[in-house]
């Protein structure tokens, strides 16, 4: 299957700005260390930094010149999902929140028995020099902790348990 080249980026949930990624091979962006670039775009000089990086979903915390911002990025089939009309919330059950990289975990924001709501921060996760804020992906009851700050963890452990 061919991975899709072009994104639609929503910025704050106010701006929509198509993104291909050919495009940014030929952008003029250097690398300033882990997670921190300095762009050239039309004449105008941008620091970017990411603050929070959520890959399985897509969305990211950035710094711009010292303005923070989310993005959301979609792929064009979550475009034309949305366009369709399929992307209605659909309620799903949650065993687990897993790993999704190897790292150590900073902190555990939640405690056995306590209801969360989808998207509230569960735990830190430090990874790649990087916090990463994990949250819950869907509605639920904290059944289980089985990691504790400070615990390295691989990509795939579980970490959480749900009711």
């Amino acid at each position: 299957m061919l991975e899709p080249k072009t994104y639609e980026a929503k910025v704050d949930d106010q701006i929509s700005l198509p993104l291909d990624v050919n495009d940014l091979e030929k952008m003029d962006i250097l690398s300033e260390g882990e997670g921190k670039w300095h762009l050239l775009h039309q004449g105008q000089s941008y620091h970017i930094e990411v603050e929070e990086a959520n890959f399985s979903g897509k969305n990211f915390i950035l710094r711009v010149n010292g303005f923070r911002h989310e993005v959301k990025l979609s792929d064009p089939y979550d475009v034309l999902i949305n366009r369709l009309g399929l992307a209605k919330k659909v309620v799903h059950t949650v065993n687990d929140i897993k790993a999704p990289m190897p790292g150590l975990i900073g902190s555990v924001q939640v405690s056995v028995g306590q209801a969360v709501q989808e998207g509230d921060p569960v735990l830190i996760l430090e990874a790649m020099k990087m916090e990463n804020v994990i949250k819950s992906p869907a509605d639920g009851t904290v059944k289980e902790i089985l990691i504790g700050a400070g615990d390295a963890v691989e990509k795939g452990q579980v970490m959480i348990v749900f009711e």
